[in-house]
């Protein structure tokens, strides 16, 4: 069980992250952003920042699918995302090592390649 206290934590050890200020969390590298809240919106509804779900960046589509097919536990999206790198990640039910795997490859695939090449062996 992890929290938006690990999210930041972890986010903020990796190279050149910039927390941007918002409701809930919401890390940058490079300008791009890798991790932040889900901003849930239901209709007739304001929006509402949700911390206890992060949004990852996952790189493609076929990646996106395969979490949410083979962990619907832990993964889903909506319909805003659709055709987006994303996937919604709920935090109470990822342990914290799958949770740094995550926003680890999330901000990998946001990085420039100069920073990328210094985390390779860590």
């Amino acid at each position: 069980m992890t929290d938006a206290d690990d999210v930041r934590r972890l986010a903020l050890a990796l190279p050149d992250v910039v927390e941007i200020d918002s409701e809930g969390f919401d890390f940058r590298v490079a300008g791009k952003g890798f991790v932040w809240s889900y901003p849930e919106r239901v209709p007739g509804q304001p929006r509402r920042i949700r911390t206890d779900i992060a949004v990852l960046y996952v790189g493609d589509e076929a990646e996106k699918q395969a979490l949410l097919l083979g962990e619907p536990e832990l993964f889903f999206t909506t319909p805003a995302y659709d055709g987006m790198p994303l996937v919604m990640v709920r935090l109470a039910q990822v342990d914290l090592g799958r949770l740094t795997e995550l926003v680890t490859d999330a901000w990998r695939m946001r990085a420039p390649d100069s920073l990328v090449g210094d985390q390779a062996g860590g």
